[in-house]
């Protein structure tokens, strides 16, 4: 189950779930038989029936590791684990009439199509022109999801189940209802969305597809970035990315990567850790040449490529989903970016007319 997260920069167990409140309480000897919905909204502070009886019907709600219907009646020593959608905090996030691309809404869910640049929530140094403060303006009583800013002050997040970093670009789910934020981090949890991501790689993979497995975490020495360690290690979290070449350009790669884990930064700092940093990628060093030939043309052909594409070559393209109220199959596409598009037609012409040789 997801825990609160302290750090500012990271949203839930994973990169892409929502952030909850975690909570685990033993039936004392004495206690009097009582529907669970009832004892819940009494022991934990800023809750309500309704929130408890959704985390019920999404399975959050455990007694003694089972989950369990809301009209279930307790028992002394019964052990119940909890897990529950924030309470909002005073912390105001202002509506900004910002255009965004939504792709898909309904009454549950809204499937957003992020513009590069655009910072996914406020947090230090970005308290508007983010992805939630378009989503406050455009719609309506969102549920909230929270990550703490410090001991005195939470960051509440509408609608947001996962984020995408600010220079990727791609599909991210908005949740409409507190009951599907629910399920929909349930889903993000358990794994089964369907999440598929394209890049660009320096250098030329060696396998068609491969695993990258290592845990990542917060560099021990500068913790603005991600690090991969040792799979097993006591630092970071076990993360599982997947690939498969879609077309090679000699010093480059255009990869496609299937998320088996959503840590943060996961694609860029695995690929980094295989020696493939992503294109552009200035955070982790992948905008300098790092693969090609040392001519004086083809470094202007790579700094006109990082004109056209100024960011890491990353982009959300898919994602699959279990609609959380319907439980329809759905699946989401989206284009490949311009800029992407741009660098590739550019490396296409190159590898075909070898101009720069």
């Amino acid at each position: 189950m997801p825990d609160l997260v302290e750090d500012p920069e990271e949203l839930g167990t994973d990169e892409d779930q929502a952030l909850y409140e975690h909570h685990h309480i033993k039936v004392e000897k004495g206690q009097v038989t009582m529907r669970i919905d009832k004892f819940i909204m009494i022991r934990v502070a800023n809750t309500t029936r309704t929130k408890v009886q959704n985390a019920c019907d999404a399975g959050f709600v455990l007694v003694n590791g089972k989950p369990t219907k809301s009209n279930y009646k307790i028992k002394p020593l019964d052990e119940i684990s909890i897990v529950l959608t924030v309470p909002p905090r005073s912390f105001e996030i202002l509506a900004e009439d910002i255009p965004l691309n939504i792709v898909f809404e309904d009454d549950y869910i809204a499937l957003i199509n992020k513009k590069p640049g655009m910072v996914v929530h406020p947090a230090y140094g970005n308290y508007t022109g983010t992805l939630v403060n378009a989503l406050v303006f455009h719609f309506k009583n969102l549920p909230k999801s929270r990550t703490k800013l410090n001991n005195d002050l939470y960051l509440d997040r509408p609608g947001l189940v996962h984020r995408i970093d600010k220079n990727t670009s791609g599909i991210i789910i908005i949740a409409k209802t507190e009951l599907a934020m629910t399920r929909l981090a349930k889903d993000f949890f358990d794994r089964t969305m369907d999440r598929k991501y394209i890049a660009i790689c320096w250098g030329d993979l060696k396998e068609d597809e491969g695993t990258i497995v290592g845990n990542v975490g917060r560099d021990l020495r500068d913790r603005k970035k991600m690090y991969v360690f040792p799979e097993g290690s006591e630092h970071g979290k076990h993360a599982v990315t997947h690939y498969k070449v879609i077309e090679r350009f000699g010093y480059i790669t255009f990869v496609e990567c299937k998320l088996e884990t959503g840590r943060t930064h996961q694609i860029r700092v695995h690929f980094k850790s295989i020696g493939h940093l992503l294109f552009n990628d200035q955070e982790y060093g992948g905008d300098v040449i790092l693969k090609g030939i040392n001519s004086a043309k083809y470094k202007q052909f790579i700094q006109n490529c990082f004109n056209l594409l100024p960011r890491q070559a990353l982009h959300a393209k898919t994602l699959g989903i279990t609609h959380p109220i319907s439980g329809e199959k759905l699946f989401f596409d989206s284009e490949i970016p311009a800029d992407m598009q741009a660098v590739l037609d550019k490396w296409r012409k190159y590898t075909k007319d070898k101009v720069l040789e």
